[in-house]
């Protein structure tokens, strides 16, 4: 069953694009660079490619980096007891992920499995933090960026468990 996600709607581009700065550029956390911080970014990308069923990232492993999907589909889903998964969000073209792998060194929250053949872009935190030591001011906007997106996230998540706590029975 697919769920409504903090991942979907919220951040996504409409914007189609056929190259990895414009990728980039039509990603929220990029969308405030100048053509040059997008060429330099662009630089440190990295392109992988799943193919369908591959594992993208396990649950529990380090996390090193964000993706941005640039072609076919992604699920993200935790593990519950008795081996069932809990899917979080199917993500497609120009959404993106594992992006607090970039702020914080704590294990992946999730699992993401390819869904079909996929192509993403990959931003590791060692790559991002070279860009702040040569670019700061590319830096600070990529960060507070993220820190945005991440706070729109976590007022949702607030909105949606007071949902919860109100419409769950009494007992």
């Amino acid at each position: 069953m697919t769920r409504d996600c903090l991942w979907r709607n919220i951040f996504k581009s409409e914007k189609k694009s056929e190259s990895i700065s414009g990728l980039l550029r039509s990603n929220p956390i990029f969308a405030d660079l100048k053509d040059r911080e997008i060429w330099e970014l662009e630089q440190i990308t990295h392109r992988r490619s799943y193919k369908e069923g591959e594992v993208v990232f396990h649950e529990g492993e380090p996390g090193v980096g964000m993706y941005i999907i640039d072609e076919g589909s992604v699920k993200v889903f935790i593990s519950a007891s008795n081996h069932h998964e809990i899917e979080l969000a199917r993500l497609e073209k120009g959404e993106f992920f594992g992006e607090v792998a970039l702020l914080e060194d704590e294990p992946r929250s999730a699992t993401v499995v390819a869904m079909e053949p996929t192509a993403l872009i990959g931003l590791f935190k060692p790559d991002l933090l070279d860009l702040i030591d040569r670019n700061p001011a590319a830096g600070v906007k990529i960060i507070l960026k993220l820190s945005q997106i991440l706070a729109v996230r976590l007022r949702h998540t607030h909105e949606e468990m007071r949902r919860m706590r109100t419409e769950a029975p009494s007992y």
